[in-house]
């Protein structure tokens, strides 16, 4: 008979996919975030033994190292590792401290935490802890769901949303907002797949998988958008600018650039400085906002804008003559934009895409084959 090599394989460990900076923020946050937390929980409850238990240590793995898993938003960790504990502790009273007990902890938490929608995998070593605590934890008795358990979980979960906040990271995950700030997909999620197509996929997978459905369908989308640059790469923005870009300075009129935009038919005008370096843009949104009568016949009546410095955008997106179009795919479909400037190297203005120039040249080039995907070695 041969050996299965194959089913060996599935113990292989898998490259986890993260930054620099990722692994960084979740070492140093878990290191904070225990340190705190244990030395709180020593504060409040040094005449109790014990004032701090293991399973803080698994969650802390969740909060800090994978925050953007379902198991480890605020209402898993917190209502997870509470009910454990009062499942542990029924399980000890009624059962001794026996393996029965334990068993019994660990399927009833498992079982409470799913009725709960509250699936915290630290809250079995909770509930174990409970059993199999030793005569400290005993002594506890129903106290022991308050503190140690409760309140370590507390001040942890504390200190979680603390330091995310400090260093910019989200948590509790949430989808992105829509920017539209409507129901519909967005653009780039309109073909292919939907939501109810991926809702079946995961019913039909019969087994919980450890991403919220929202970060899956991210992931999904950006995978058919890496296909996209398989197909469309060579296609770089100096391919498709407009060139003869239509200009204000920063202390031109606003009747001036309105004149410019009516005459040219274009909705933007890049501002730019002598040196042709880019100083802002001014488009007909920044018209609207400015205006205090207003009437699609006529010039905007200002309210106390006079220059185009007074009314412009000046922290405009750019692009760059060598970027490769596929890249402004998702900035102009999902984000929102119309129209980006692109400069070179000293910031100058050399052209301009609009969303019109971007549907024309991937029409264009969407009859191309696409390319074969690069090999990878396995992680």
């Amino acid at each position: 008979m041969q050996f299965p090599w194959s089913w060996l394989a599935g113990f292989k460990p898998t490259q986890p996919r993260v930054s620099g900076r990722e692994l960084t923020l979740s070492v140093v946050g878990a290191a904070l975030g225990l340190l705190g937390s244990a030395a709180l929980s020593h504060l409040i409850l040094g005449e109790i033994n014990p004032w701090f238990i293991a399973p803080m240590g698994a969650s802390t793995v969740l909060l800090f190292a994978a925050p953007a898993s379902p198991l480890a938003q605020p209402w898993p960790m917190l209502a997870g590792n509470l009910v454990s504990a009062a499942v542990g502790v029924a399980c000890m009273h009624a059962f001794g401290h026996g393996v029965l007990a334990a068993g019994l902890a660990g399927a009833g938490a498992i079982a409470a935490m799913f009725a709960l929608r509250c699936l915290h995998p630290p809250g079995g070593a909770v509930a174990l802890t409970a059993v199999l605590g030793g005569p400290a934890i005993a002594e506890l008795g129903w106290r022991y769901v308050l503190w140690p358990a409760g309140l370590n979980s507390l001040l942890l979960l504390a200190l979680a949303l603390l330091y995310s906040a400090l260093v910019r990271r989200p948590y509790p995950h949430r989808p992105a907002p829509h920017p539209h700030g409507t129901t519909d997909p967005l653009p780039s999620a309109r073909l292919g797949f939907n939501r109810a197509d991926l809702d079946a996929a995961l019913t039909s997978q019969g087994h919980l998988l450890d991403i919220a459905r929202d970060d899956l369908e991210q992931v999904l989308v950006r995978a058919q958008l890496q296909a996209s640059r398989r197909q469309f790469g060579d296609l770089l923005c100096e391919d498709i600018m407009s060139r003869d870009v239509v200009a204000a300075r920063p202390r031109d009129g606003v009747d001036d650039a309105w004149a410019q935009l009516i005459t040219h038919k274009v909705k933007a005008l890049p501002v730019v400085r002598d040196d042709k370096t880019l100083a802002g843009i001014v488009s007909l949104h920044d018209f609207f906002l400015a205006q205090s009568a207003p009437d699609p016949r006529k010039l905007p009546v200002m309210n106390t804008a006079r220059h185009v410095q007074d009314i412009m955008t000046r922290r405009v997106r750019v692009a760059r003559p060598g970027q490769p179009l596929v890249e402004l795919v998702e900035l102009f479909s999902d984000g929102g934009l119309h129209h980006l400037p692109v400069v070179d190297e000293a910031l100058r203005v050399v052209g301009m895409i609009t969303q019109s120039d971007v549907v024309a040249a991937l029409f264009k080039a969407s009859h191309r084959p696409l390319a074969p995907a690069p090999s990878h070695p396995a992680p």
